[in-house]
């Protein structure tokens, strides 16, 4: 992938962009510049260059640290779902699986200020407003600790953590463990909402490896303390549960860190910014949806299929247990496997914001475009490891039975089929958050997940064996995936096709700039 970025256009071109950008244009809504517009064109080094230096190689830059970001943040479920299965056996994935869309909802919720608020703080960098993009980092971290309580407070509520783990698909066998696990990383939500949210300012600060550095030390952290706690000590799934958090709460410290004690960074956390201001807020939570829609229709889904693995699951061989086990192996290396691609994706949102800021479309166009054939490349090399090693992979998890093995590895090349092409619809729908074009980007999030994939889960395993019947009822839940994703990656390729063109008139100044 890296050669690839680095070989493109010469500083030449870069600045044919600059001077073909219709810099006087006026802004209008969606996105409305801060309340006076700028006050001081204050643009650090290491930001200012997202709009001069080479797109390929800041995206390579970016990337890098920021997929191994997602790959540390996403390591957090596969520790946990390793480590029990290792100490518990079927039981333990089970549990994890049926926790899964619970903590989904709460990455959900870290993702709507965390990424709300970046790319408004981006946006604000672009136009030279140092303290707009302040006021967006403090209005962030203020919100991400309300969200918290909330979560906490109502994970200890009897009614409602019971309704969560019936919709999750927990069975009376792993019923009391999920709901400690829940309980547990609930409390400890304000870190992740801090640490994984707020991480992403430090990205678009201009430091990414530092960005990456927080995230390796929760993860290191984490696997440490599941060690210790569920290993050593045996404390089952309270300890793998309060191992995440210790990693969390590691992490969130070494971002507020950055913020607020590390000298000479393009922004700091102040008290007088914590303060929120409803513009900001209103603003924050509209960029955010996005994110949200997708971690959220993701929580969907889950909840569908745990229920629906349970109905299917107790007809076949595999029995409940076992479904959800297998199954949920499955999608922890498809959440894996799409990590790297969301990885690229938020690397490039402070450049697209940047620059779509400062009126720089043709970079803005060229940014999309290395990033779309990045993620591209980076899938295909992922779907070429899960096809050439998925016994492996699947061994890896704990699981021994000749008769699950094999159901897991069949179906996780099935709902990974369309993986090569899934980075492009990925970075496609981040592309509208990033240029304040929230409406577009939750819609592209919300096909795949919503629109697509549910109607799919529901309604193959009535028909599929009837049309192939080789294959059962639960058999027809992963051939669902494939399904949907390829309905996305259409409906996302009509929309870039149609903001390509908008893009190249914006470079011919024929018409007004949309921040």
């Amino acid at each position: 992938m890296a050669a690839t970025m680095t070989n493109h256009a010469s500083d030449q071109d870069e600045q044919a962009n600059r001077a073909s950008a219709p810099t006087s244009a006026p802004a209008q809504a969606p996105i409305e510049p801060a309340e006076g517009g700028p006050k001081r064109p204050e643009r650090d080094d290491k930001v200012g260059r997202m709009g001069t230096a080479s797109i390929p190689r800041l995206i390579v830059e970016f990337a890098i640290p920021s997929i191994l970001g997602m790959l540390v943040n996403g390591a957090y479920n596969v520790i946990d779902s390793v480590f029990l299965g290792q100490a518990m056996g079927e039981i333990g994935l089970a549990t994890a699986t049926v926790a899964m869309p619970i903590m989904t909802v709460f990455m959900a919720i870290a993702m709507l200020v965390g990424n709300g608020g970046n790319a408004l703080a981006a946006l604000r960098m672009g136009e030279g407003n140092r303290e707009e993009a302040e006021r967006s980092l403090g209005n962030t971290v203020c919100l991400a600790i309300m969200f918290a309580v909330v979560v906490a407070v109502v994970a200890h509520i009897p009614a409602c953590i019971d309704a969560l783990l019936g919709v999750s698909g927990a069975t009376p066998e792993d019923w009391e463990y999920a709901r400690a696990f829940i309980q547990i990383i609930s409390l400890g939500f304000v870190f992740q909402c801090i640490g994984m949210g707020v991480n992403n300012f430090i990205r678009t600060a201009g430091a990414p490896n530092r960005a990456l550095g927080t995230m390796v030390i929760g993860a290191v952290s984490c696997t440490v303390f599941n060690f210790l706690f569920v290993m050593v000590l045996g404390w089952g799934v309270q300890g793998s549960a309060l191992a995440t958090v210790c990693g969390q709460a590691l992490s969130c410290a070494t971002v507020l860190w950055y913020f607020t004690l590390t000298k000479n960074v393009p922004m700091k956390l102040h008290l007088r910014f914590l303060r929120l201001h409803a513009r900001t807020v209103r603003l924050i939570l509209s960029l955010g949806l996005a994110s949200f829609a997708v971690q959220a229709g993701m929580a969907v889904v889950n909840f569908v299929l745990n229920n629906l693995l349970n109905m299917y699951g107790a007809e076949s061989a595999l029995g409940a247990e076992g479904a959800l086990a297998s199954i949920g192996v499955v999608q922890r290396v498809a959440m894996f496997t799409v990590l790297p691609l969301i990885g690229v994706s938020i690397a490039i949102q402070p450049l697209l914001g940047f620059n779509y800021g400062a009126h720089l479309f043709g970079r803005v166009k060229k940014t999309l475009w290395c990033g779309s054939v990045g993620a591209t490349g980076i899938a295909v090399v992922l779907w070429s490891l899960v096809h050439l090693f998925p016994d492996q992979i699947v061994g890896f998890f704990g699981i021994t039975s000749d008769s699950l093995r094999d159901f897991t590895v069949f179906a996780l090349k099935v709902q990974l089929f369309m993986l090569p092409l899934v980075g492009f619809q990925i970075v496609g729908s981040n592309y509208f958050q990033a240029t304040g074009q929230p409406l577009k980007s939750i819609f592209l999030s919300l096909t795949r997940q919503i629109l697509f994939l549910i109607p799919l889960l529901i309604v193959l395993p009535m028909l599929l064996p009837g049309w192939f019947p080789q294959f059962t009822s639960l058999d027809a839940l992963y051939f669902a995936t494939p399904a949907a994703d390829f309905l996305a990656i259409f409906t996302t390729a009509v929309f870039v096709v149609v903001e390509v063109g908008r893009l190249r008139k914006l470079e011919r100044g024929e018409l007004k700039a949309r921040f």
